[in-house]
């Protein structure tokens, strides 16, 4: 199949773009190199440098490449900066993403894979781990415009019988996420660490977060390619809470280091505890996470050990 990914050369999805190359599709690959690397990308990949926001220039790949599948990675992530800038949050993750749902209409494209955020759209859950059907209560920017697109898919499958599939990530980590991020902390304290510098903890270092390894994300990717979740969202997480202490104590054991960390006054539209019930995609997807964190923390720090 022709399978477009935008956001392609970024840390999630250029793993994708890799996966579906060995497995033999064609992938075409959309990314303005805002935060993805031009080497993240497999050279099997077609690569556009297009910005999800230059409708034109969407619709010229469109119309040359006429893909089966989009799947769409391409957002701004940053929460803080959402909290500071949210028009330019709302006009890249809203007003970019719709303009790959009018060409998903115009072209009839099989099939819109869209990438949402579990660890924002809830806020900050009453009980844990969370449900599909909790309620949507985001407490920034960013979660709200994540969410508002799922609206939008939803409003398209019923005006134009168009299929669609929405995956709530984790937080996601392993080889090539960045360190410059802010929700990156594995990478984050990896290079600080190895650089022998105390990585800092915004908070006590008691706030918790759901950790899934990229390649099992991935795998997630592959299983709602066919007619799987047609019209669903699907939680993707192991439903357990890892502290930033527990992340920092399990990087720290990975490089063999005795560092201590720094702690800084907790970021604004940040939530204190997180974890995804993902039992909806076991059953039907035949999805569960496999890497544990121990385990993906040592492949990742070895990454950024070879860097």
């Amino acid at each position: 199949m022709k399978i477009l990914v935008t956001g392609g050369a970024g840390f999630i999805a250029s793993h994708l773009v890799d996966r579906l190359i060995t497995e033999g599709h064609h992938v075409i690959v959309i990314d303005n190199l805002s935060a993805g690397r031009r080497e993240n990308v497999h050279p099997k990949a077609l690569f556009y440098k297009i910005d999800i926001c230059d409708a034109a220039a969407l619709e010229e790949v469109f119309r040359r490449e006429t893909p089966d599948i989009i799947n769409h990675h391409a957002a701004h992530v940053n929460v803080r900066k959402s909290v500071e800038m949210p028009v330019y949050d709302a006009s890249i993750n809203i007003l970019g993403s719709l303009n790959l749902c009018e060409l998903w209409r115009k072209y009839q494209v099989k099939k819109f894979i869209y990438v949402s955020t579990g660890g924002a759209v809830y806020g900050e859950p009453k009980s844990l781990p969370v449900k599909e059907t909790n309620p949507i209560e985001p407490l920034s920017q960013y979660g709200v415009s994540k969410h508002t697109v799922e609206h939008y898919l939803s409003i398209f499958h019923k005006l134009y019988g168009l299929h669609f599939t929405i995956l709530r990530y984790p937080n996601v980590y392993g080889p090539r996420q960045s360190p410059h991020g802010e929700a990156g902390v594995v990478a984050i304290f990896s290079e600080l660490i190895l650089k022998n510098m105390s990585p800092t903890i915004f908070g006590d270092g008691t706030k918790t977060r759901d950790y899934v390894f990229v390649d099992d994300i991935v795998t997630a990717n592959l299983a709602v390619m066919d007619d799987r979740g047609n019209g669903e969202v699907y939680n993707l997480g192991w439903g357990k809470e890892i502290s930033d202490l527990d992340v920092f104590y399990a990087v720290r054991r990975a490089l063999k280091s005795n560092i201590e960390p720094i702690f800084g006054q907790k970021r604004p539209g940040e939530i204190d505890h997180i974890s995804l019930d993902s039992t909806k995609a076991a059953k039907e997807l035949n999805w569960k996470p496999k890497i544990h964190f121990e385990e993906g923390v040592q492949v990742a720090t070895e990454y950024y050990q070879k860097k």
